[in-house]
């Protein structure tokens, strides 16, 4: 059975091209020209992939994104004629997988949609465990030291992926190109902002991080045990 996509802009003629580019490539697609319809849409198709214009009548983009990601973890690849670098930021961390900024092809578009659905499929084990981390991915829920933390989309995926590969060292450009698909260079410094809003969150003493270890001059590791 063919992935279903859903596709969500109320640019009716941005909808037909990219509709008949994803068909062609051997995709269902389910249609939404704004918010209010994208969430109905959303509950009744169950799509293995959302595309999503951020500025929607009814409901914009951010708000469907935040309440999709309330109930699933389906991928999110965000549509914008923002070029900001914290509009982008916001959709990243909003919980969108990818973000793509129009005009935009659809050979493009159709690339960045296989590469998140590759993503997606990759991010199966349901429960990661490192010393008195716990993080169970399907219910994207996590424990530090027995207790439990919220944290963004941002941040619980910057995480899950340090607790994958206990130990190793990451550049910054590894860690976004890992959790959201791309080297943003321009993105970079941001890194260190969720780290650090991940450390006030999950260390005993943010300070003296136990967990979340910097490597000067290269990037972050996750520590192989902690005390917690």
């Amino acid at each position: 059975m063919n992935e279903r996509i859903l596709v969500v802009d109320d640019d009716r003629m941005v909808v037909d091209a990219v509709r008949q580019y994803l068909e062609t490539a051997g995709f269902e697609v389910a249609v939404a020209y704004d918010g209010a319809q994208a969430l109905a849409q959303f509950q009744d198709d169950e799509p293995a992939l959302v595309i999503l214009d951020w500025m929607l009548p009814k409901l914009d983009g951010i708000s469907v994104a935040q309440r999709i990601r309330k109930a699933s973890q389906v991928p999110i690849i965000m549509l914008t004629a923002r070029v900001d670098e914290e509009d982008r930021i916001e959709g990243l961390e909003t919980g969108a997988d990818d973000y793509v900024v129009k005009p935009f092809s659809a050979r493009e578009l159709e690339a960045r949609v296989h590469a998140v659905l590759r993503r997606s499929r990759g991010k199966k084990t349901p429960v990661l465990e490192v010393g008195k981390l716990r993080l169970d991915q399907a219910e994207r829920r996590v424990w530090a030291s027995g207790e439990p933390v919220e944290l963004t989309a941002m941040e619980f995926d910057l995480l899950a992926f340090l607790m994958t590969y206990p130990g190793r060292v990451f550049t910054r450009l590894e860690l976004l190109e890992a959790v959201r698909g791309e080297t943003y260079e321009s993105f970079e410094r941001s890194v260190d902002s969720h780290v650090k809003r991940l450390r006030q969150k999950i260390e005993p003493d943010p300070r003296q991080p136990q967990f979340i270890l910097t490597v000067f001059g290269v990037g972050y590791r996750l520590a192989r045990r902690n005390r917690g």
